[in-house]
């Protein structure tokens, strides 16, 4: 089933969730009260890469409601709060609400607790009324627990951690997890309720064998400095992970931070505000499984190794198609190959591998993940990643930040609607730029390079890493729902494979758009499936002229010419009294020049220059497709004139 999009770019809608707004007691007998946050989100983790769907559901949030009054504070009264001292394997206590065995310290009463010193191997754990609020202030404190977690919510109604001005504080845990009741323990920091981290200093935590910390509601971070090594999450909580001025460092056996609810789909959603963040996962570097939303901070993402390891790195394009027409294909469902394997044969074969893919549960590698919504507007990102960088199963909205981006599959893959209004985005190396079954850019300045399409426009799950190009189901079908309009923005693209790819219409109102290559027959600088528009913006394409495409309409001219050149060749468009409307350098080899501008009016004559050889025509139609030394007398039959 689609799921339904309501997060609205105007921030203005409500959910109520199940978070800690509103107003209740506090330790001190004071009143919490919410504050106004910036933005919101929701978003899907999990340790798998599955074909994964949500029910129909809202994922609108009210972001005023992200944070609490005492969660941005972090203050607390010493006087008046209860001193824990830890001592090796002891520990001592000045006040009531404190149970202390062994090395085991036990806190049952609502109230402030101030702790400082060191427990060798012992644990600190929450046990109060179901109504309490408990802070714990880290003063300096190390503890280590061997075989659970260092710091245990067994129940309260919300928990502060509190780290203290200038103090450095580590937590950790032992190779194994031994149950100590019904719970499943397995993190160094391991809350069953609320659980909140703020305060100015510092928190270290090592977990060889689980978690970093684990909330199985609302985990909020708003404030200080963190450092977590973990073999599985670094931060992992069930409805939902909320980050506001926090510096994080995470190094995860599995995702860096988690958000995952099975039981409800609006629940399990990640909203960061701002922070400065170092994640490098074996997984996802961000997973969520409802929304996700970023409204700022800087980001340095490494998923799955980097796009180094990618497997869709193994294989050129070239080699792709090479072997795809040694099966016996062709595109658009015509006949096969010289071995006389028709298209409908291999398409079947093609069908059952994409469906094998389907159910491949290897490890998901994205930099930020969600099965709902993805939305940014704001923040700086360099991601690495071996799989997406920004992922989503439903929509992608970004409307500011800077992006830096390797990825050994998509740079930005949205299974519905991706729209790009503003940002600067920079994508060194990936399969393809930028990718959803509706692709809307409205501006931005977005410079590309892929080894096969730069922008497409396809249905479904993204299986291109591994089923990419000619092996693709995608490449053969006509989806009346794919689309991709470019209304205004700077777009260079340097593509292996189709320039910009539509499988249903292409439409172009505005911008700027360079588009360098393909230099390989198999592809071209337009690929569409119905038809390609084009009305206003300036479009210049250098690619070959094997499988190129002309737009089939125009209300500008639009101009498709053999002509070869090499890297660093000059093309010049020329008016009739010799003023030049456009100068660029190719970056590629190339064997065909597609231009359309404003500037060309029907009826004109223009000259194309290429490293000083001329060739002069008239535009009799807008669509103009002729060859080098030849005047045209307007468009080709076909698809807006394709060779």
């Amino acid at each position: 089933m689609k799921l339904l999009r309501s997060l609205a770019l105007g921030l203005t809608l409500a959910l109520t969730l199940s978070a800690c707004g509103g107003t209740a007691s506090t330790a001190a007998g004071s009143t919490e009260t919410t504050s106004t946050a910036e933005g919101s989100a929701a978003s899907e983790g999990g340790d798998t890469e599955t074909e994964n769907t949500a029910a129909d559901v809202s994922y609108a949030l009210d972001t005023s409601d992200m944070f609490t009054d005492r969660d941005l504070s972090g203050s607390y009264d010493a006087g008046s709060a209860v001193t824990i001292t830890l001592d090796g394997d002891a520990a001592s206590c000045d006040g009531d609400g404190v149970d202390i065995s062994g090395s085991t310290v036990t806190i049952t009463a609502e109230g402030c607790y101030l702790l400082s010193g060191t427990l060798t191997d012992g644990m600190v754990i929450v046990n109060a009324d179901s109504q309490a609020k408990v802070q714990l202030v880290l003063n300096g404190v190390t503890i280590h627990s061997e075989t659970s977690a260092a710091l245990y919510v067994c129940q309260a109604d919300k928990v502060f951690v509190t780290l203290a001005e200038g103090t450095e504080n580590t937590l950790s845990s032992g190779e194994e997890y031994v149950a100590i009741d019904d719970n499943n323990i397995d993190a160094v920091i391991f809350s069953k309720d609320d659980l909140t981290l703020n305060g100015s200093g510092s928190l270290t935590i090592a977990s060889p064998s689980g978690h970093g910390i684990v909330s199985k509601d609302d985990l909020v971070l708003a404030g200080g400095s963190y450092t977590i090594t973990a073999a599985s999450h670094g931060l992992s909580a069930n409805d939902s992970i909320r980050i506001t001025g926090s510096t994080v460092t995470v190094t995860a056996g599995k995702d860096a931070i988690q958000a995952d609810n099975s039981d409800d789909a609006a629940l399990g959603y990640v909203y960061i505000a701002d922070g400065a963040f170092v994640l490098t996962a074996d997984g996802d570097g961000i997973s969520a499984s409802a929304a996700l939303l970023i409204e700022g901070g800087t980001f340095t993402v490494t998923a799955g190794g980097g796009s180094d390891g990618a497997e869709a790195s193994g294989e050129s394009f070239e080699e792709r198609y090479d072997r795809f027409q040694q099966s016996g294909g062709d595109r658009g469902g015509q006949s096969g190959g010289s071995n006389g394997t028709t298209a409908s044969s291999t398409s079947a074969t093609l069908t059952s591998a994409i469906s094998d893919a389907a159910e491949d549960t290897s490890t998901s590698t994205k930099g930020l993940k969600a099965i709902g919504d993805l939305m940014i507007t704001g923040g700086t990102f360099t991601i690495d990643a071996a799989d997406d960088a920004v992922h989503s199963n439903a929509d992608i909205t970004v409307t500011g930040g800077t992006f830096q981006i390797a990825t050994g599959d998509d740079g930005f893959h949205a299974d519905s609607t991706l729209t790009v209004t503003d940002g600067t985005i920079t994508i060194s190396t990936c399969y393809e730029g930028l990718e959803g079954q509706t692709v809307e850019v409205s501006g931005g300045d977005i410079q590309l390079t892929a080894t096969d399409d730069g922008i497409n426009a396809a249905g479904g799950n993204d299986a291109s890493g591994t089923y990419g190009g000619w092996n693709r189901m995608d490449a053969f079908d006509t989806d009346s729902d794919a689309s991709i309009l470019i209304s205004g923005g700077t777009l260079v693209i340097d593509a292996e494979g189709d320039g910009i790819d539509s499988n249903g219409y292409l439409t172009i109102t505005g911008g700027t758009i360079y588009v360098y290559g393909p230099t390989y027959t198999g592809n071209g600088a337009l690929d569409y499936g119905i038809s390609a528009e084009i009305t206003g913006g300036v479009f210049v394409a250098l690619g070959v002229s094997g499988m190129a495409e002309n737009f089939t309409s125009a209300t500008q001219g639009a101009i498709m010419v053999t002509a070869s050149g090499t890297e660093g060749s000059v093309v010049q468009l020329l008016d009739s009294n010799g003023n030049e409307l456009l100068s660029v350098t190719a970056e590629k080899s190339f064997g065909c020049v597609q231009i359309s501008t404003p500037e060309l009016a029907q009826g004109e004559t223009y000259t194309l220059v290429v490293d000083g050889a001329s060739t002069e025509f008239t535009l009799s139609s807008l669509i103009y497709s002729g060859s080098s030394g030849m005047t045209g007398t307007g468009g080709m039959n076909g698809r807006g004139g394709r060779w």
